[in-house]
């Protein structure tokens, strides 16, 4: 008959209890010099061995060559307590025997000696459910028993026993096994049962036991039963957990603030039938593992929650601060404890996302310091954009060449060419040389007179955008109708203008979104429109202009002097 992994590998002696040696030695110590309590106390969370360790501590009490404190496991004693057939050690759970009348008949047979061991032992198991006068029945016997009689209690909730009770026993806490200990175990356990456990299989399994062995190897036995080989996609597959994927992909739009992504998952999740409640409580648990990745990254490995593989923990963790993970921890669990009372738990479900992706909404001062976060990333993403298009403008257009004497209009000399050194020798001689006089050069006739001619109002040249000044001078001129917020967002712009057109490129969504309103649009067109004498189309885009070669500029500079070549000069 098949046996459970948990049962069967259960241990025997206490060299063999996994995680718990400030306990195991301590009771090996006891058994070996013959100075044990009358009644012992263990408490810890389930499965870290309670209920094993008093199992070998009794047989250990009882055993007839006990090694260094371990039973032996082969005397009569050691064997009848094993197989339960001896009925002087008694397991007994206070769940289903926690009146007065169960303990009291418990007492009253505690009084007769036992017939195959040297003591007489009580395990009881959940103590904490023994009802108050089971607990007053229990206390007498508890203080002065029988030298044959020992009481091995264990519970899970050490507050809610007396503290009558806790004053007469000799208190053990059991800690939660780390989840290194436990991948270990299970990997042994696995080469031993011929199971094809990978390592990444073992740790996710470990981090899913929740620190209780016994859960570990129970998720072993379900996974081995699978068959094939057991790594981290088999365990999430075996157990259900695929949809923590779903999960991932969820934080993974509220993180790259993608609202509509990440309610269209929703929607997905709710139509499969998935409560919100529960995508908001697994949304919640991921939060909690990456923000104490990033608060305690070597000591918090012990306390994630298991459902996730390092590779994903890793690519959601990473570039994200541990403040936005802080609030989004906050947020997730004040809307999960609201949502059993909310009439509509799914559209307070899709507001926490809204919420979620955009910290501005969420109307306290975390919007504020979102707000002001944001401005200080545009600013630096604005001041290193502009830094670049200037180093880029210089390499473009270079050091300007030295003007040369026949470039020189007619009617300007060209410099007088550097006088020759004196010589330093000694002896050399200076011949004075008669001036001669500088030849006299006609003045150029003066050039005509142009008078002023009103050229018809048409649309400002492309070159007149790329000239940087041009776009300064017009914003300059909308700033004084335009409230300051909106003038800080309008120096991280920049503006081309193409015929009728006028483009207006921000540096990112955020700036974008400030400036696109009718606001900032009517200043900017009549602006324009004084400027250029027609009606303006303004546009928004989020990137940097096209910039244009110094060839093009000369090109656009010479078409926009062809406009005056047909107007007649008087």
């Amino acid at each position: 008959m098949y046996q459970a992994l948990y049962r069967k590998w259960r241990p025997k002696v206490f060299s063999d209890v996994i995680g718990q040696s400030h306990i195991t030695q301590t009771l090996q110590k006891q058994v070996a010099e013959g100075r044990t309590s009358h009644a012992y106390l263990f408490t810890g969370t389930r499965g870290t061995g309670k209920t094993t360790c008093a199992k070998i501590l009794a047989k250990a009490v009882n055993c007839e060559q006990p090694v260094n404190g371990d039973p032996c496991c082969k005397c009569p004693s050691c064997l009848g307590i094993e197989s339960g057939s001896f009925l002087d050690v008694l397991e007994l759970d206070a769940a289903s025997n926690n009146g007065v009348d169960q303990v009291r008949a418990l007492r009253d047979e505690a009084i007769y000696s036992p017939a195959n061991v040297k003591k007489r032992v009580y395990i009881v198991d959940e103590v904490h459910m023994l009802s108050t006068p089971a607990f007053n029945a229990l206390l007498k016997i508890l203080e002065e028993p029988p030298e044959h009689l020992m009481f091995i209690l264990a519970t899970t909730e050490l507050h809610k026993v007396p503290a009558t009770i806790l004053s007469r026993c000799q208190r053990f806490s059991f800690k939660r096994i780390t989840p290194a200990d436990i991948a270990a175990r299970l990997t042994y356990v696995a080469g031993r049962e011929g199971i094809d456990l990978r390592p990444d299989g073992a740790e996710i399994l470990s981090r899913l036991a929740d620190g209780a062995l016994r859960d570990g190897l129970s998720l072993l036995d379900q996974c081995a039963a699978a068959g094939g080989t057991i790594d981290s996609a088999a365990v999430l597959d075996v157990l259900g957990l695929a949809g923590n994927l779903q999960t991932a992909q969820l934080l993974e739009c509220v993180l790259r603030r993608d609202a509509k992504a990440a309610l269209l998952l929703l929607d997905q999740l709710y139509t499969g039938g998935k409560d919100v409640g529960a995508v908001l409580g697994e949304l919640s648990t991921l939060v909690r593992d990456l923000l104490l990745r990033r608060t305690a990254p070597e000591g918090g490995a012990a306390l994630l929650s298991g459902g996730y593989d390092t590779a994903t923990l890793d690519r959601l963790g990473k570039d994200v601060p541990a403040a936005r993970f802080l609030y989004l921890a906050t947020t997730l669990q004040k809307v999960t404890a609201e949502l059993y009372a909310s009439s509509n738990r799914r559209t307070d479900a899709e507001l926490c996302l809204i919420r979620l992706c955009d910290e501005s909404l969420s109307g306290d001062l975390t919007a504020l310091e979102s707000r002001i976060q944001r401005l200080e990333d545009a600013a630096a993403r604005g001041e290193v954009i502009r830094t670049a298009v200037r180093e880029s403008v210089k390499k473009e257009t270079g050091p300007k060449p030295a003007a040369k004497a026949e470039d020189a209009p007619p009617w300007e000399e060209p410099p007088l060419p550097e006088e020759p050194p004196l010589p330093d020798e000694p002896g050399a001689r200076v011949f004075d040389v008669p001036e001669e006089p500088a030849p006299v050069r006609e003045a150029p006739p003066p050039m005509p007179k142009r008078e002023p001619v009103q050229a018809a109002p048409g649309p400002a040249p492309s070159a007149a955008s790329a000239n940087g000044n041009w776009w300064r001078a017009l914003a300059e001129g909308c700033k004084g109708r335009l409230p300051p917020m909106y003038r800080v967002f309008l120096d991280m712009c920049v503006g081309t203008l193409e015929g009728d057109q006028l483009m207006v490129y921000a540096p990112d969504d955020i700036t974008l979104g400030r400036l696109d309103n009718d606001r900032v649009r009517s200043a900017l067109g009549e602006e324009a429109a004084k400027a250029t004498g027609i009606p303006v189309r303004l546009v928004f885009r989020v990137g940097e202009p096209p910039q244009k070669s110094t060839k093009d500029n000369l090109q656009n500079l010479l078409k926009f002097g062809s406009q005056f070549d047909n107007i007649e000069i008087k």
